[in-house]
C-alpha cells in the first residue's frame, strides 16, 4: 500500500541560498522549479539526491518556527555518507560546521550539520 516517502517539504529564509546549500554543499540535484500563484506559497524547487526528494517552498516573510530540538514535529533528516572523515573534512573546506558528533555507534558513525536556517541535518555512516 504506501511505497516510500515521496519528498520533505521545508520552508527556508532565503530560498537562494538555501538552493545554494543544498545543491553546492550537499549535492542535490534541482528536479524542478516553478512558480506557484498559491499565495503565500510563490514557487517551489524540487531538489533530488539518491532518489531522495526535497521540496523547497518560497514564502516571503514566513513565520519562524520553534528552536526548541525536543519539541513535537519535524527534527531533522538524514543524509547518509560514505565516509564520515571524508564528509567532515570536504564540509570544513565549505564552511560548514559539525554541531554535533561525529559519534561512533558501533555498526555506524553519527554527526549533526545545520542547513543556512539551522534546520538539523544528521550524517549517517553505516
Amino acid at each position: 500500500m504506501f511505497k516510500r516517502i515521496d519528498h520533505v517539504e521545508i520552508i527556508p529564509r532565503d530560498f537562494e541560498k538555501s538552493i545554494g546549500f543544498y545543491t553546492e554543499v550537499l549535492g542535490f540535484v534541482i528536479k524542478q522549479r516553478m512558480e506557484v500563484p498559491a499565495p503565500p506559497l510563490v514557487e517551489i524547487a524540487y531538489l533530488e539526491l539518491g532518489g531522495t526528494v526535497l521540496e523547497l517552498m518560497r514564502v516571503p516573510d514566513a513565520a519562524c518556527a520553534t528552536t526548541e530540538p525536543w519539541s513535537v514535529g519535524y527534527r531533522m533528516m538524514a543524509l547518509e555518507v560514505e565516509d564520515m572523515d571524508l564528509a567532515i573534512e570536504y564540509l570544513a573546506k565549505k564552511g560548514v560546521a559539525i554541531t554535533w558528533g561525529p559519534v561512533d555507534l558501533g555498526k555506524s558513525k553519527r554527526a549533526e550539520i545545520q542547513d543556512t536556517d539551522g534546520i538539523p541535518i544528521e550524517l549517517r555512516q553505516w
